[in-house]
């Protein structure tokens, strides 16, 4: 497993701790200290939740595209 990386840098640009994200998705800080280092794998269900919370796509979190945006628009 690896580390999701972007789940903690968005985490920590925001100022938000471990147990203020964990609260919010109403599993334990150390639950979510062990997701966020890939002690455990995360779930997709909290891997989504994680993705709405931040405003950014599931691929954006996964390191597949450097563009956070979850729709970003074609240039004409």
């Amino acid at each position: 497993m690896r580390k999701f990386k972007r789940i903690r840098d968005l985490r920590e640009d925001k100022d938000i701790s471990q147990a203020q994200i964990a609260e919010c998705l109403g599993i334990t800080q150390r639950a979510y200290s062990r997701y966020e280092n890939a002690d455990s794998m995360m779930p997709l269900d909290l891997l989504l939740q994680i993705a709405d919370l931040h405003g950014v796509s599931l691929d954006y979190l996964l390191e597949r595209t450097d563009i956070p945006d979850l729709y970003p628009h074609k240039k004409v």
